[in-house]
């Protein structure tokens, strides 16, 4: 015996397609169309064929704002070149720089390699020159208050030296 889900799912496309049929009508065409006016070649049907355009490109009229940009661009260029080249001139310089650098530093390295001396001052070189960045104020003070106590250990030096070349004693 059936029951009544699958009597349902068995008769639906019979139902379905029975209430549709007074729904549907014929179509006639038109018997006194022309044909000429109608005709469609296959390159207009096509999508890959863009059609022709009657359209023309007209340049817009230059504004008081463009004018204005264009002199300033006109009177900045000899500055700009002039930049320019001092930019390329700086960095051939580094480039340079670097290059005759380079291999005293490897020198170096390869020089305290694996010594103490490598664990201990390449990591506190690499910090001071991280804090250098951080804070140029603290180092700037820093390095004037370096200078200073250089400079007056420098003039203490020589005034020893000369009290020794003099043959004065110095106590």
């Amino acid at each position: 015996m059936l029951s009544f889900g699958r009597m349902a799912k068995l008769a639906s496309p019979v139902v379905v397609s029975g209430s549709l049929y007074p729904v549907s009508g014929s179509v006639f065409a038109d018997s006194e169309t022309k044909e000429s006016d109608f005709a469609l070649r296959v390159d207009e049907l096509s999508l890959y064929t863009t059609p022709n355009s009657q359209g023309k490109y007209v340049e817009p009229e230059v504004g008081q704002v463009e004018q204005g940009v264009t002199s300033l661009r006109k009177s900045a260029e000899p500055y700009m070149v002039w930049c320019q080249d001092k930019m390329s001139y700086a960095l051939d310089k580094a480039e340079t720089f670097c290059k005759n650098i380079e291999p005293g530093f490897d020198a170096t390295v390869q020089t305290v390699k694996g010594c103490r001396v490598k664990r201990l001052l390449f990591p506190a070189g690499l910090m001071t020159l991280s804090a250098s960045l951080f804070y140029p104020q603290y180092t700037a003070s820093l390095t004037k208050m370096g200078k200073d106590q250089i400079s007056s250990w420098g003039s203490q030096g020589r005034v020893l030296l000369e009290g020794l070349w003099k043959g004065k004693s110095s106590g």
